[in-house]
């Protein structure tokens, strides 16, 4: 059973995460892919893919809940979320250094408290 101050807690993240991915993501998909290539040494289509899966995972954050169809795919995109920063927190080590790394690891940390948060209610057995 939740209490009223998580499900609040939860929609603040998952407000906070929607208008992160969205603005990263749309940075992704507006930006020439020469400037996004200067950035990081990845695939110009790769990281429009991965600015694509940004903007729908935004969007699969807030909608399901929001509107009451299908509320188990808010867990399911921040799932999608959690490994894109994963991914995130792996090239950032490898390609800068280490301690720019944290910031990706915290917004996927968040993700996976939004995972751990909306997970689906089981039934006792």
């Amino acid at each position: 059973m939740k209490t009223r101050k998580a499900t609040i807690g939860l929609w603040v993240v998952q407000g906070l995460l929607a208008a992160l991915f969205v603005f990263a993501g749309s940075m992704k998909l507006i930006l020439p892919v020469e400037a996004l290539t200067q950035q990081v040494a990845l695939p110009g289509w790769f990281l429009r893919f991965i600015g694509t899966c940004e903007v729908l995972g935004a969007i699969g954050l807030v909608l399901p809940l929001a509107l009451r169809i299908l509320p188990f795919l808010t867990a399911v995109a921040a799932t999608g979320l959690a490994v894109i920063m994963t991914g995130a927190v792996v090239v950032t080590v490898v390609a800068v250094s280490a301690s720019q790394a944290i910031v990706p690891f915290f917004v996927g940390l968040l993700c996976a408290i939004v995972i751990y948060g909306r997970r689906p209610a089981t039934q006792a057995a």
